[in-house]
């Protein structure tokens, strides 16, 4: 089955920036594969900010959150695997949600299947003079 954080995250970013308040993503940043400021990282945490007008280029999807920032004035390539979002919320009321454990397999997708090859025809079209 498929984990239901991507959609429970995405969800709630768009309720939070439809109320115009600021998401705040808690990450465990210690989860292989995530790509943070590590010198923002506190007890293995950080919390970012994924307004708008914070990042450019918010990409949420299955495998997880990307987009590009600055910290300290340099600019850099987030990515936040989906397992190591641990909760959103609001800035300015704290309200949001907070992810329960999940299990996350095999995070790569699995390849799509091939569509048959049509049936060949048993004619064939030719120019006639």
């Amino acid at each position: 089955m498929i984990p239901k954080r991507s959609y429970l995250l995405n969800a709630t970013y768009e309720w939070i920036a439809d109320n115009e308040m600021t998401p705040y993503l808690l990450v465990n940043a210690e989860y292989e594969g995530a790509v943070v400021p590590l010198e923002f990282v506190k007890d293995g945490q950080i919390v970012l900010n994924i307004s708008m007008s914070a990042v450019r280029h918010l990409h949420i999807d299955k495998a997880g959150v990307s987009f590009e920032a600055r910290f300290s004035g340099k600019p850099m390539q987030v990515f936040v695997p989906m397992a190591a979002a641990e909760a959103i919320y609001a800035k300015e009321n704290g309200d949001g949600l907070a992810f329960p454990p999940e299990e996350f397999g095999d995070e790569t997708p699995e390849p799509e299947p091939t569509p048959p090859e049509p049936p060949k025809k048993g004619f064939t079209l030719k120019v006639v003079k």
